[in-house]
């Protein structure tokens, strides 16, 4: 059976608040019927500061704009009405709003909600967005983060409201475990969500940012990382077994402070391996195809 998330959530989201009173003829035909279609003026909107999305590609809103100056807006935004300011509040629908205005238009079609309080608007305006589909992954792994710490939810409540499973809300929410340059590099779609979640699976830090730079600079598909991912974590060949209940010895930090240095620079797994002088060793470099070898050997030789 199919779960309509906003039939009964947000009542759900913010119990013990009344349902929203008829409104007054006077503000009802300032705002236009509530759930109806209206024209309103462009410059009597105004952004929301809940807005999940960070970023609007200038491009894209360009080519959007030539489509509504030629055809119209396929689909109204959404907007909540503010009597004491006599303006509207964006809830849903930002991006067709600014391309509307660089179209030159006047007016635009909104549908109004009425939120009860500020919590329902904030609700109102994350789960109308959220259920878009053109949010990058991180603009929506925030957007689900925000609405549980502000209103106290788990994963299993918040995947009734916006009508997901469990373990994407789950698998979505730990791309924020990701560094700031691999959750900018999905923001800009320099790689997929399926590249970050099988990056996930490495869970040293620095292999994981070396297996991310090997994949931006050969284009690897998802398998091809996955792939990939599932080497480096399995670590390298053991050679020889050891002694039975022997410690192994503790690889000393500046040691341990090259290879990751190495990692970086190769953007690929490197053991250092020392003889008990510490004079003289080895290195060793993993490599996964014979593209990988040449780009290596290519990032040696220009060192």
């Amino acid at each position: 059976m199919t779960r309509k998330a906003l039939g009964r959530g947000l009542s759900a989201l913010i119990p013990g608040v009344p349902a929203p009173l008829a409104s007054p003829i006077t503000e009802m035909s300032a705002a236009g019927a509530a759930g109806g279609i209206t024209r309103v003026a462009v410059e009597k909107i105004r952004p929301n500061h809940l807005q999940p999305r960070r970023h609007f590609e200038p491009e894209a809103l360009t080519e959007l704009a030539t489509s509504i100056k030629q055809h119209g807006l396929a689909q109204p935004i959404v907007v909540s009405y503010d009597l004491a300011t006599r303006s509207y509040e964006l809830i849903a629908g930002e991006r067709r709003w600014r391309a509307t205005q660089l179209a030159g238009l006047k007016e635009i079609d909104v549908v109004v909600r009425e939120p009860r309080d500020e919590k329902h608007r904030m609700a109102l305006t994350l789960i109308e967005n959220l259920q878009r589909a053109d949010l990058n992954p991180i603009e929506v792994a925030l957007g689900y983060l925000r609405l549980m710490k502000e209103f106290g939810i788990n994963q299993t409540a918040l995947a009734e409201e916006v009508g997901k499973s469990k373990a994407t809300i789950s698998n979505t929410l730990r791309l924020l475990e990701l560094s700031e340059e691999i959750q900018k590099a999905l923001q800009y779609g320099q790689v997929s969500e399926g590249h970050g979640r099988a990056l996930l699976t490495i869970t040293d830090p620095n292999l994981r940012h070396a297996v991310f730079l090997k994949l931006v600079a050969n284009k690897l598909s998802v398998r091809e990382t996955e792939a990939l991912a599932r080497e480096m974590e399995a670590g390298p060949v053991i050679e020889e077994t050891p002694a039975k209940n022997k410690k192994p010895e503790s690889k000393p930090a500046d040691l341990r402070a090259l290879e990751e240095s190495l990692q970086q620079a190769l953007g690929t797994k490197v053991v250092i391996r020392t003889k008990k002088n510490a004079s003289k060793g080895s290195i060793q470099i993993s490599f996964f195809s014979f593209e990988d070898f040449d780009r290596i050997l290519k990032v040696l030789k220009n060192s």
